[in-house]
């Protein structure tokens, strides 16, 4: 699983993908990866899949840990369609709704990962300031708030670089103090294809290590390290310029394998090419040159704030009973 491991996605639906080109490369019969279900839903407009990883082999497997993973994908996301907008607003409601199970009065604290300085990085601060918090309303003005309207507080605690404290420090403080029972981080973070770029969605139940969308894992915000179950909604906005560039060359010599008469020389040194190799030499290339190069499109501006949108406003109908889209826009601007 070398290959694998080289290539830098955060989105288990990815890894999923990367096992399965392995198992068709290496002409294996079966391409279910053991201890690992799938199951897909929706439709061309907005694409969910589940993955749910069941067993140690399966988690040694994808290099993800054991729980669920849902992705939601929307290429049209990026496009001004206000009916595609609710309607993701609401399929990513439903999604949350399954994977939390909250009762009537479960506190919620919302952690917006990332710097606000950084757009293709600045995805959490910016859903925490679409976010309907309630917390303090329910505790100092109960009468004025609407029957089903759950405890809710956010939090955008920056990055390490800024603050001087790193992020799992600060929310496990917060934690503390507060006493939620359970906590959304979210998060941006890389993807292997251009296409999924800020147009797909993940959720996961198995907590999340801050700054990995670009390579600078922090502490693990997650159950072990926070004492409370932590759900994780990510969405990729950048990619690897390693990882593009290999891909890229990978297509071009599938299509040469493809066109290469088999048996020849030809079709030989292609196949015999090592493609983990490859890529490191992609790598040390690229490296003198660019760097760790990030990746992102010219319009992040513009579309990081629409899919901020999206999934503040999918956890603001998730976290309270009986809110709408509609009612939303009465809380929050």
């Amino acid at each position: 699983m070398a290959g694998l491991r080289s290539v830098r996605t955060d989105l288990t639906l990815e890894a999923h993908e990367l096992l399965q080109e392995q198992a068709l490369k290496d002409k294996k019969e079966e391409q279910h990866v053991p201890g690992v279900k799938l199951e897909t839903a929706g439709d061309d407009t907005i694409r969910i899949t589940r993955v749910q990883v069941e067993t140690p082999a399966g988690e040694k497997a994808i290099g993800k840990p054991m729980g669920n993973y849902i992705t939601l994908e929307i290429p049209r996301l990026r496009d001004n369609d206000q009916q595609l907008y609710e309607d993701t607003c609401r399929a990513l409601a439903k999604e949350l709704a399954g994977i939390l199970r909250l009762g009537d009065r479960t506190m919620t604290l919302v952690v917006g990962l990332g710097n606000w300085n950084v757009t293709p990085d600045a995805l959490g601060p910016k859903v925490v300031s679409s976010m309907m918090v309630t917390r303090h309303l329910l505790e100092y003005l109960p009468e004025q708030v609407d029957e089903g309207v759950r405890p809710v507080c956010a939090v955008a605690p920056g990055v390490l670089g800024i603050t001087g404290i790193e992020t799992g420090e600060i929310v496990k403080g917060i934690i503390d103090r507060v006493r939620p029972d359970c906590v959304i981080a979210i998060d941006a973070l890389a993807s292997r294809k251009m296409e999924r770029v800020n147009t797909t969605i993940q959720i996961a139940d198995t907590g999340i290590s801050p700054g990995s969308g670009v390579g600078n894992k922090r502490m693990e915000l997650s159950r072990a390290t926070l004492g409370i179950p932590v759900i994780a909604i990510g969405v990729p906005t950048v990619v690897d310029a390693a990882t593009m560039a290999n891909d890229t060359i990978d297509m071009v010599l599938d299509s040469m394998i493809e066109h290469a008469p088999q048996g020849s020389e030809f079709y030989t040194m292609m196949k015999s090419i090592d493609r983990d190799e490859k890529y490191r030499m992609i790598q040390e290339v690229l490296e003198p040159y660019v760097g760790n190069l990030i990746v992102t499109p010219k319009e992040v501006d513009d579309v990081v704030q629409k899919v901020s949108k999206v999934i503040a406003n999918g956890l603001n109908i998730a976290l309270h009973q009986g809110i709408t889209l509609s009612d939303v826009n009465r809380y929050v601007n």
